[in-house]
């Protein structure tokens, strides 16, 4: 997986060129389901990368193999990199469409890596647990506003709504007069 750890060292390369405050990488899939070697693949990553660029794991939507879908498996994969300076990015569709509870999940996650740097705030077009990696606006979707605003609260970490242009601006507002 040498490519992959390449593009990682020039994508961070390119966020310090340009002061990007991270670089944050979803955290791929494991051939045949084989977790340990995944595990390992990442810790290698992490080990051959040259740079004071913060990196961010953000959790996944969907994907029978993946690495950062559901909690138990990021908290075994936080176990063999947790050490190693990654942060850590919440997505509340991603996390929706793997079938988590939202409800907790800010607990959850720090319960495993002591942290939160990020939140990509979003609902989603599809059913919880669908594996639909499909964002939308604020109240269009299936996750209810309220649980957004709460999650963000309790993530107490910068926030990025990656929602659909037209609407953004409505996203935003609603997240600043609930959570303040």
């Amino acid at each position: 997986r040498i490519p992959s750890r390449k593009i990682l060292q020039d994508t961070c390369d390119a966020a310090s060129a340009i002061d990007a405050t991270a670089v944050i990488v979803h955290g791929g899939h494991a051939d045949d389901n084989d977790l340990d070697a995944g595990f390992e693949r990442w810790v290698k990553a992490l080990a051959s990368l040259k740079t004071d660029m913060p990196v961010y794991l953000e959790n996944t939507a969907g994907g029978d193999h993946a690495m950062a879908r559901h909690f138990d498996t990021i908290a075994r994969l936080w176990d063999h990199i947790g050490d190693m300076g990654i942060g850590f990015c919440l997505d509340t569709c991603h996390a929706w469409a793997a079938g988590e509870a939202l409800v907790d999940a800010v607990e959850r996650i720090k319960a495993i890596t002591g942290r939160i740097d990020l939140v990509h705030c979003n609902d989603s077009r599809d059913a919880a647990g669908s594996g639909a990696d499909r964002h939308a606006n604020f109240g269009t979707g299936q996750i209810d506003p309220q649980l957004l605003a709460a999650v963000v609260k309790a993530a107490d970490a910068p926030v990025i709504c990656e929602t659909a242009d037209e609407g953004r601006k409505d996203d935003i507002a609603f997240l600043r007069e609930h959570i303040d």
